[in-house]
């Protein structure tokens, strides 16, 4: 294959990947404002549907992530090309959505869920919850892990241990099974800052995700992979729960389908423009979308239309904060980081 066929490989594959990220943003979207709604305020009357399983989009973002920042890290040169990477991807965005989703909170109300302005500037460091800051919006937890994740796989890459991924992740998931064990069968509980620093609750996701990459890259060790892939779903069935394995299975498949081109219907328009705004709408959706559910609700606005209003208004949201936010200053930081490079 020639370098321009695999340049179009590499961006149909990347592109697919984008729309499945889409996708289970507007999973999670779906399960927060039907089930999840639902539980904490209750929806005047029974929605024509919910996704009680929508949460899953979450595990299917780790998955995702494993694939893409062990992607990234193959290309990268130092480690300050990924450090700027990742923080003009995470940031901006984030640094704009803390404060409109605090602010608009503050105004429509939303009980149990306000911070102080204090706690709102905390949130800017992304990884607040570490000292026990709450959230301005719940879904931030997931990027503290993101962030340790990245933490660990540079750490990796530091210290060449990218060559040795493999013996890297199951010691890991060694970590994993010890401390499990230990607070089940000899009911002593292990450092909890450690656990939470090695993201261990989540490795099996991240794991499976850098195998998929592996595999369609054809790293030469499909052998190991297939190894890696099932001591992380037997993670999953021993100390979580044999369904979650089972979700995990299918996950897994839809990723790998996915990054080897073979879900074409990925590429459709709206799909790859719900890949675009993934990261914004997760940003956006939670907070803001419940206060204006229970504006909604209390104008007597029916249930159903009330969801889909405020469906619209989070992709509308998103696609803004998207354009004139995410993308621009994203561009604007990389290409400034460029341009310091080469003057260096």
């Amino acid at each position: 294959m020639n370098s321009a066929a695999l340049a179009t490989s590499s961006s149909t594959r990347v592109g697919e990947i984008d729309a499945l990220r889409g996708i289970a943003a507007l999973l999670v979207v779906l399960f927060h404002y039907t089930t999840r709604f639902d539980e904490l305020y209750g929806h005047a009357e029974p929605p024509i549907f919910t996704t009680p399983w929508g949460h899953y989009g979450v595990n299917l973002f780790f998955l995702i992530s494993g694939f893409v920042i062990y992607m990234t890290l193959e290309r990268t040169r130092t480690v300050s090309d990924f450090v700027v990477s990742r923080f003009s991807r995470l940031y901006p965005a984030f640094w704009a959505a803390v404060p409109l989703t605090w602010v608009i909170v503050f105004f429509l109300g939303l009980p149990g869920k306000e911070v102080s302005i204090r706690d709102m500037g905390l949130n800017f460091l992304m990884f607040h919850g570490l000292f026990q800051v709450p959230h301005v919006d719940s879904v931030y937890w997931t990027l503290e892990v993101e962030l340790l994740f990245y933490a660990l796989v540079l750490f990796a890459f530091r210290f060449g241990w990218m060559k040795k991924i493999h013996l890297a992740i199951l010691g890991l998931l060694i970590v994993r099974a010890i401390y499990f064990v230990a607070e089940k069968s000899f009911d002593l509980s292990l450092p909890w800052i450690v656990g939470h620093l090695l993201i261990i609750k989540f490795i099996p996701w991240f794991a499976i995700g850098i195998m998929i990459y592996r595999l369609v890259s054809n790293h030469g060790t499909k052998y190991l992979d297939c190894l890696i892939i099932l001591a992380s779903l037997l993670s999953l069935a021993s100390i979580d729960s044999p369904g979650l394995a089972l979700i995990g299975v299918g996950l897994s498949l839809t990723l790998y389908a996915a990054a080897s081109g073979k879900l074409s219907v990925l590429r459709w328009g709206v799909l790859v423009w719900l890949g675009e705004i993934s990261y914004t709408l997760y940003l956006l959706h939670e907070n803001i979308g419940w206060s204006v559910l229970l504006k909604l609700k209390s104008a007597g606005l029916e249930t159903n239309l009330a969801i889909a209003v405020t469906i619209l208004l989070a992709l509308a949201m998103a696609g803004l904060l998207t354009r004139f936010v995410e993308q621009p200053v994203m561009k604007w930081i990389r290409m400034r980081y460029r341009q310091r490079m080469v003057l260096a």
